[in-house]
């Protein structure tokens, strides 16, 4: 959905459920800095909740109901109203011509005439220019947002890699992981000083395999004492059940491209690689890329913009009188 579209959806929202409550008495429901909200304000923005509740509950769990409503709505107008006084500050101003585009958007997005949307805006009992002042100022947050937050916004090929494998293990253990691995052979009969300086080599090894450059395989072929040195110590894809219960303990909690510290098992001291992982049946990385990468922007910048509207919030002055 484009931004222009979700600024026209959310103006709509906006204007929602005017007229139930068009008689209420007003007074304040709290101020931010030199600005009031008025309860008939958060009554109207909260209309819709507020009639689903009524429909809903009854008795005391109607009113905790409606109390958190208002509550939730008060809480984003504030954030509005901080976000508002902030563009006043940065003297951001919104054309006309924003505006008409925005329009045309939610227009193509809704499939509707002129007539229709005006008809659609007078139904909550608003007009076409109520209409248009709701949204420029939905746009000037938005920008104001996409200034301060969204240029923010870095994920990584690290970052949807993790994303990736948290995928592949988060339901379950039907998953497989590409391994290779680095063998320094240890006799069954071999002496404690034997299997102690095995150890030591392995540890060097493991070293010099985590050097920046390094080529994991082109390692194994020249270290490695297992049969697979020639494959660049290459084991494939393997599922839990396959391997020694050591060696699967370590291969199963490393990170994608992570290297292991030695790990004994009945055929001496391994060093091992992470490959790749993947769930039996899960899309390869390279499909699911743009949708994992769409996923961690948003959720980075919900965090962000969090953090910004705390800022904001602990700069101003806000009194709550409900």
């Amino acid at each position: 959905m484009r931004p222009s579209t979700r600024i026209g959806f959310a103006a709509l929202a906006l204007l929602a459920g005017a007229v139930a409550r068009a008689e209420l008495v007003d007074r304040v429901a709290a101020v931010v800095n030199n600005d009031v909200i008025t309860l008939s304000e958060v009554e109207r923005r909260a209309a819709p909740e507020l009639a689903r509740v009524d429909q809903e509950a009854t008795g005391p769990e109607r009113a905790q109901k409606r109390a958190a409503a208002l509550k939730k709505v008060l809480d984003t107008m504030i954030d509005e109203k901080l976000v508002d006084n902030e563009l006043k500050e940065l003297k951001v101003s919104i054309g006309d011509k924003e505006v008409d585009a925005a329009v045309e958007e939610v227009k193509k997005s809704y499939n509707l005439t002129d007539d229709q949307l005006s008809q659609a805006v007078s139904r909550e009992g608003f007009t076409i220019a109520e209409y248009r002042e709701q949204m420029r100022k939905q746009i000037g947050r938005y920008k104001l947002i996409s200034e301060k937050v969204r240029k923010n916004v870095k994920v990584s090929d690290a970052d949807v890699q993790s994303e990736y494998d948290r995928m592949t293990r988060a339901e379950g253990e039907d998953y497989e992981v590409h391994i290779r691995h680095i063998l320094i052979a240890v006799a069954r009969t071999a002496t404690q000083a034997q299997v102690d300086e095995a150890r030591r080599k392995a540890t060097a090894i493991a070293a010099e395999a985590r050097q920046p450059g390094v080529d994991f395989a082109e390692l194994a072929k020249k270290r490695s004492e297992g049969s697979s040195s020639s494959d660049g110590g290459d084991l494939g894809y393997f599922k839990r059940g396959t391997m020694v219960p050591e060696f699967e303990r370590v291969a199963f909690n490393l990170k994608t491209g992570e290297v292991s510290e030695p790990v004994r098992t009945q055929f001496g001291w391994h060093v091992l690689k992470l490959e790749e992982i993947r769930k039996l049946g899960m899309k390869p990385l390279a499909e699911v890329r743009p949708e994992i990468e769409d996923r961690l922007r948003r959720q980075q910048a919900d965090r962000l913009t969090s953090q910004y509207m705390e800022t904001l919030r602990n700069a101003a002055v806000v009194e709550r009188k409900i």
